[in-house]
């Protein structure tokens, strides 16, 4: 009965936020997921109008790849396999026999934003920052939309991030702002979990360590193109800790959106398909109550994007 409600909860969510649209319109939901039963492996799929299932990519036309890093290395070749079997509407999984994976996985980069929401900056009394403040995490701390967050032996003060995050989708360096939306695959939910102690007291307080613990980085539920969204700076995004909420915000507080931190980074690296992108998070986070909130074994914390979706992970 429990499996049965999660189960419910998790299509209500992918139903919520389904494709509007025509596949024309290159409106659509990407997914990475594989089969309960094991076989087949990683496969890249795009979610059915209706929140019904996911079609395989891979099943529809064989020659697909079979990670989303791949499937985004195609360009447009890619995408449009993609629509013609959104169309076609074949090849269809049903939830229930599938589990969803991280968007994506083993990118080249996870580029991280700090103090990026000016009610974040407020809450802790700091300055507006005159230019992005970027770190970064290991692409080994990604996991996904409802997969566990180890809590680490080595640090006691672990604190949640729901976050917006994005992927990029084709090669770009020194990119135009006016531009850089068209680098955008898609957008999805993450939460930049981080271990404070580790952040702010110790390694030098270089951020690095603090937040690129194993399991660090949920990501989810689906790759959410731009077409798909009404104002992806605009939108709700929330995180809840054993059902109460902690963060309550919205994307239009970003300080720098989308198209700047693309241009901001691409003047240092070059970006490839499949980078990660998190840009920050809003107020509410543990280590700035009072006294502090950190998580421990147990709790479920819940990250949610209007439009978008939501990743549930328990702390074990």
């Amino acid at each position: 009965m429990r499996f049965q409600l999660s189960l419910r909860r998790l299509n209500a969510v992918f139903s919520a936020g389904t494709v509007r649209g025509t596949a024309s319109s290159a409106a659509m939901r990407l997914v990475q997921f594989c089969h309960r039963g094991g076989e087949g492996g990683v496969r890249v799929g795009v979610e059915q109008a209706g929140g019904q299932g996911v079609i395989d990519l891979k099943a529809f036309d064989p020659s697909m790849p079979s990670t989303m890093r791949q499937f985004l290395e195609m360009g447009q070749e890619g995408m449009d396999c993609a629509k013609r079997a959104l169309s076609s509407g074949q090849h269809m999984v049903a939830w229930s026999d599938i589990r969803l994976l991280s968007p994506v996985t083993g990118p080249e980069k996870v580029v991280c934003v700090g103090m990026n929401y000016k009610d974040h900056c407020l809450e802790q009394n700091a300055p507006i920052p005159e230019e992005p403040i970027i770190f970064s995490k290991f692409p080994s701390s990604i996991t996904g939309p409802s997969d566990d967050i180890l809590l680490p032996e080595e640090s006691q003060e672990v604190d949640w991030e729901v976050e917006l995050a994005f992927v990029i989708g084709r090669k770009g360096k020194h990119i135009k702002e006016d531009e850089a939306l068209s680098y955008v695959a898609g957008f999805t939910v993450a939460n930049d979990v981080s271990a404070r102690d580790w952040q702010m007291k110790r390694n030098g307080k270089q951020w690095l360590l603090g937040k690129t613990f194993d399991t660090f980085c949920p990501l989810g539920p689906a790759l959410v193109s731009t077409a798909a969204l009404k104002d992806v700076h605009n939108l709700g995004i929330r995180c809840l800790v054993n059902g109460a909420t902690v963060q309550d915000s919205n994307t239009n507080q970003m300080i720098f959106r989308t198209e700047k931190l693309i241009a901001w980074v691409s003047q240092f690296v070059t970006l490839c398909p499949g980078d990660v992108f998190l840009t920050g998070t809003p107020p509410g986070v543990g280590v700035f109550r009072n006294p502090p909130v950190y998580l421990k074994r147990g709790d479920v914390v819940e990250c949610q994007i209007d439009e978008i979706g939501s990743i549930r992970n328990t702390v074990v």
